[in-house]
């Protein structure tokens, strides 16, 4: 009998498997929370910090932004042992405040958004102030709707980059009702072997939901892309 190549009959079982070997809805529940929070929280600190930066004037801000281009160089990795012992000594291990304060700002966000702030025209800010408008509300009612596709771009990249996120809450968790999705896939990997089916079936269950973000947020990746002038 000629091997089958195309297997006839999909085995939604291995979905069944995959989601009652291991607290399934406990786990995205986490996922969705930390990765909507963390991705709120590094917008709002990114757009404050690129307005600050574009906008106004302060000392050493030159040699500040200069710093953190530098500390781009710098891996995560490095800092997870200094932030964990941080994290520690504030009781916060096993909390959603360790999965989630730690990660509320990045720098290549604060600089993607920069580079959108002052690529606008400086005449908007003058008139803006000439017409009374402070600094909030320029920022908020002016330069964000002009930027919609830059912060999209920044909100869904942090959004995926959070969610497939494993080495962090592996670390800071101890118990399963503070793990993520990315640590319940390690769940079936054993001493006695993989399970390959339900780990991919698994995995697929834990793509979905970024497959379907992508699909209606694709238009702002590619806004943004064509406004930064990059070009294949």
């Amino acid at each position: 009998m000629p091997p089958q190549w195309i297997p006839t009959i999909w085995k939604w079982e291995n979905f069944k498997d995959a989601i009652n070997a291991v607290p399934f809805n406990r786990y995205f529940i986490n996922s969705v929370f930390i990765s909507v929070a963390v991705t709120l929280g590094d917008i709002l600190t990114s757009l404050l910090a690129a307005y600050a930066f574009s906008h106004i004037d302060f000392p050493f801000k030159k040699i500040l932004l200069a710093i953190f281009l530098a500390c781009m160089m710098i891996p995560g990795e490095i800092l997870m042992i200094p932030n964990y012992v941080t994290l520690s000594k504030l009781g916060w291990i096993d909390t959603y405040k360790a999965l989630i304060l730690p990660w509320c700002t990045s720098i290549f966000s604060i600089l993607l958004i920069y580079q959108q702030f002052i690529s606008l025209p400086k005449s908007y800010y003058k008139s803006a102030k000439i017409n009374g408008c402070s600094d909030l509300r320029y920022l908020f009612t002016i330069l964000i709707p002009c930027s919609i596709p830059t912060v999209a771009s920044v909100a869904i990249l942090k959004f995926i980059n959070c969610w497939n996120s494993y080495i962090w809450p592996l670390i800071v968790t101890n118990s399963n009702t503070m793990r993520t999705l990315p640590v319940g896939a390690a769940a079936f990997s054993t001493e006695a072997g993989t399970r390959y089916n339900t780990l991919m079936a698994f995995s697929v269950l834990m793509t979905i939901p970024i497959i379907i973000m992508y699909l209606f947020t694709q238009k702002y990746l590619v806004k943004s892309i064509g406004s930064s002038g990059i070009k294949g």
